[in-house]
């Protein structure tokens, strides 16, 4: 049901909440109470004097009757029934359920994305504790000086009478090993409270200069138009704070700068609207080989591209370089990722294009088409064996196609049981 059939039902809505009775309303908006009890069923159309007549003994602003709810509220009822997983008989009443009830649709859409987001942290604090080896030294660390101490203190508490030498001794090295325990404690406690903004604090070098290029949306309009160079840019970023991510950024925004050389944004931006996204199509016409076409693609403005996008690049041994994350694909942020990618098979066939149409597992089966290719990134000679890497674009469809692959983000996150290539058994049930 269209969103403007729907005033009637607004204004009963509005009119019970109120408590004003039907013939009690239609008096004061000067028309007959079978008239307003027609209007009210959405057999009549309103507008003009009479729905600005309605709106002001109701209290409320004209448009809230003739427009209702926000076209987001109801999209967001609309991606709550997709990620039920589900068939929802009364999907086309989406618009009609927002407007009589905006209030309960805000709450399910809301817990909607509470819950979204709830997954992300499960999946990304999943990932650091497998994975990450900056927490696995912390707790190492932790581990190793509790077992020290209480080594010493057995030693006191279960031995006799001790010389003053020995037992000053191990005085001194319960202290020492008491003061460098509370160091590694809230060091770990620091590296884990995510609500730590202190300048001072130093994260995973890769996950800065993630934090950077997210903060400019994987865009550099300076770059795209020669104002500034790469090194600029970087210096002048808060969110690098340790020269390891300074020179992994520095590295993105130069092959980006080359690309955008090689592709620049406003021709490309208008073969993408007369002949529409073909990747083939734009290598050809600007002399370049796929690698850099899908590159270009991954970081192009969604306005641009016509749709969201996302990008990975990896290296020979499959680890990820570069991730620009799209909604409903996890990429995990600590360890391997799903050797079922599109991304991994280009890998093992260099130059050759893959276009594979993919569903990842999860609470939202959701499908995506990838297109995938490997490239040699330091050429072989005789003498040295060429280094690979590939690239991976990722565009959300609307519908799973049904030849699509399952896929998933990482073994320790996919709830996929019966798979061939798991490594690892999942924290999840088949069933999340």
């Amino acid at each position: 049901m269209a969103r403007d059939t729907l005033t009637g039902s607004r204004i009963r809505e509005r009119r019970l909440i109120l408590g004003i009775r039907q013939a009690e309303l239609a008096r004061k908006a000067g028309i007959s109470a079978s008239y307003l009890n027609l209007i009210e069923h959405n057999r009549r159309r309103i507008g003009g004097k009479l729905l600005v007549d309605l709106a002001q003994v109701l209290g409320v602003e004209p448009s809230m009757l003739s427009e209702g709810a926000e076209a987001a509220l109801i999209s967001a009822l609309r991606e709550a029934a997709a990620d039920a997983g589900t068939p929802v008989a009364e999907l086309d009443r989406a618009d009609e359920f927002a407007g009589r009830f905006p209030g309960w649709a805000e709450v399910l859409a809301s817990n909607n994305l509470r819950i979204a987001r709830l997954e992300r942290t499960v999946e990304t604090l999943s990932d650091r504790l497998t994975h990450d080896p900056h927490l696995a030294a912390s707790l190492h660390e932790v581990l190793s000086t509790a077992a020290a101490i209480r080594s010493t203190a057995s030693i006191l508490a279960e031995t006799g009478e001790l010389e003053a030498e020995w037992r000053d001794r191990f005085h001194k090295n319960l202290n020492e090993d008491s003061l460098r325990l509370a160091e590694s404690s809230r060091a770990l406690v620091n590296f884990l409270d995510e609500s730590d903004s202190s300048a001072e604090r130093r994260g995973v070098p890769q996950e800065e200069a993630e934090e950077f290029l997210l903060a400019h949306g994987y865009h550099f309009p300076e770059l795209e138009a020669g104002r500034s160079d790469p090194a600029s840019v970087v210096a002048a970023a808060p969110q690098l704070v340790s020269e390891s991510s300074r020179v992994i950024a520095r590295r993105v925004l130069e092959q980006y700068q080359r690309d955008a050389q090689k592709m620049p944004l406003q021709a490309v931006t208008k073969l993408i609207e007369a002949e529409g996204l073909d990747a083939s199509a734009l290598g050809r016409h600007f002399g370049v080989k796929l690698p850099v076409v899908l590159r270009r693609l991954g970081v192009l403005p969604s306005e641009v591209l016509g749709q969201e996008a996302g990008l990975v690049i990896c290296d020979a041994s499959g680890s990820l370089l570069f991730r620009k994350p799209v909604a409903g694909f996890a990429l995990p942020r600590f360890g391997a990722s799903c050797p079922l990618w599109p991304l991994y098979t280009a890998l093992q066939r260099p130059d050759v294009p893959l276009r594979r149409n993919v569903v990842q597992q999860g609470r939202s089966a959701l499908g995506f088409e990838c297109l995938a290719v490997a490239w040699d990134h330091v050429p072989g000679s005789f003498d040295r064996d060429p280094l690979y890497h590939a690239v991976m674009l990722i565009l959300p469809r609307r519908e799973v196609p049904p030849d699509a692959q399952a896929v998933g983000g990482s073994c320790r996150i996919c709830p996929r049981q019966t798979c061939d290539a798991r490594r690892e058994p999942s924290i999840l049930k088949e069933e999340f």
